[in-house]
């Protein structure tokens, strides 16, 4: 086998769409991974398909896994990082895939780990869940959010454990990672997930309650199948989801509220709405879904004598303004701006 990018064997922790994806990815490319989930039949799925699997935390801790990723639903991680402490070698880093930082840092710091844990969030999904719905495709070259503890409260190993995150996900995923903090993470994740997911829920609602539900389903095409997309997935995903990250989701919400409300009062009184609809050219005009383009030029942070806070800082604040770490070697960190 070959080294995962971030100096050893990864554990996988759960086996549902992401933490399956995670696991089939780093198994093809050669990786040595050690995975676990509490259902049986989900073990025997992974080990049917070439997986190493451990029946528990337990033995998956045994392995001696330099990574440990929790993949577990976001309500059980609390209780499988309490689980987990007891049993993980002195050198093990923590992180996750969690789609809300915030509350995953605060249950890591729980149960002991908070100067072990680094935050991750791979902004890649489908609708589907459980292993079965996993593919190794689904995370190949995806973007990351990876996430470090607010200024003044990191670990002082909190540098090390960062760059064995960033190896991986730039390594062996072949991914990008957007470096930043818990809060800055979360209030973007709102914009971008969190609330579209609301949005696509109350959709379907709409469609659900309405009297000529089924002539609406019967006519529906493609502005109703993309923006209802996500609400087909899981709702008790979605709701965790929302309901972890309350702080930022409920002030978004509330705007686009007041958006609505004045979209509405425009089209009672015959007002204008071409502030309304022309609010976002500036996005639109980035490309198709609005994201910057990872073109620019890139830009090579010296490592020097190791990683250090000031190092961490500097890829705090290039990524809080749109750029990505896109390689990581003994001499360098890269960093490509967006264009």
């Amino acid at each position: 086998m070959v080294s995962s990018g971030a100096g050893g064997t990864v554990g996988v922790v759960g086996l549902g769409l992401v933490g399956g994806s995670l696991a089939r990815l780093l198994g093809a490319r050669g990786v040595d991974v050690v995975a676990t989930d509490t259902d049986a039949g989900t073990r025997a799925d992974a080990r049917a398909v070439g997986l190493g699997v451990a029946d528990d935390l337990a033995d998956l801790c045994a392995a001696g896994p330099d990574v440990v990723v929790l993949a577990v639903p976001l309500r059980a991680v609390r209780a499988t990082a309490a689980e987990l402490a007891p049993l993980l070698g002195g050198h093990a880093t923590v992180t996750d895939v969690g789609s809300v930082k915030g509350p995953v840092r605060a249950a890591a710091a729980a149960a002991g780990l908070a100067d072990r844990y680094v935050g991750a969030h791979p902004m890649a999904g489908t609708e589907h869940s459980g292993f079965a719905a996993s593919d190794a495709a689904l995370l190949d070259g995806a973007p990351w959010a990876v996430t470090v503890a607010e200024p003044g409260t990191a670990s002082p190993d909190e540098p090390r454990r960062l760059a064995q995150v960033l190896r991986l996900v730039t390594g062996p995923l072949a991914g990008t990672a957007a470096v930043v903090t818990d809060d800055r993470h979360d209030e973007a994740a709102a914009l971008v997930s969190h609330v579209p997911h609301v949005l696509a829920t109350q959709l379907l609602n709409a469609v659900a309650g309405a009297p000529v539900r089924d002539l609406a389903l019967g006519l529906a095409a493609g502005s109703f199948r993309d923006g209802t997309r996500v609400a087909l997935t899981d709702p008790a995903r979605t709701e965790a989801m929302v309901t972890e990250n309350a702080a930022w989701v409920a002030p978004a919400l509330r705007k686009v509220v007041r958006d609505l409300e004045i979209v509405i009062g425009a089209l009672e009184t015959n007002g204008p709405l071409h502030d309304v609809f022309h609010a976002a050219d500036e996005v639109r005009e980035l490309r198709p879904g609005g994201r910057p383009r990872q073109g620019g030029p890139e830009e090579a942070l010296p490592v020097g004598d190791g990683w250090t806070a000031g190092l961490v800082d500097a890829l705090v604040a290039r990524c809080t303004a749109g750029a990505v770490v896109v390689g990581v070697d003994d001499a360098a960190v890269r960093v490509r701006a967006p264009r």
